[in-house]
């Protein structure tokens, strides 16, 4: 059981480094918003390529309001969410199975 322990903490781990970078993207795109940037510049592209598919349909939930756009703090909330709920659940998970044996 310590086999199947360690790969869900090394899962866990990889996960909360995802999620942290993907935290990043998100904050790094938010910030480029405000600025006007040139929607052709590869940077901007991949930008907005990885993070429309999850804020597009926040933004049908959320929708902005007197033109600020709140999807990207609410998906920075689920990011911490995931992070602390279900990174920590399978850490704690991994470690259960190590006493298991």
């Amino acid at each position: 059981m310590f086999v199947l322990g360690n790969f869900l903490i090394a899962l866990a781990n990889v996960l909360n480094i995802a999620l942290t970078v993907y935290l990043w993207v998100v904050i790094i795109r938010a910030l480029i918003s405000w600025v006007n940037p040139d929607p052709y510049n590869p940077i901007v592209t991949f930008l907005r390529r990885a993070t429309d598919p999850v804020l597009e349909p926040l933004q049908r939930i959320i929708p902005p309001a007197g033109g600020m756009d709140f999807s990207p703090i609410a998906l920075i909330l689920i990011i911490y969410f995931l992070q602390f709920f279900l990174v920590t659940t399978l850490i704690e998970f991994g470690r259960s199975l190590h006493g298991a044996m």
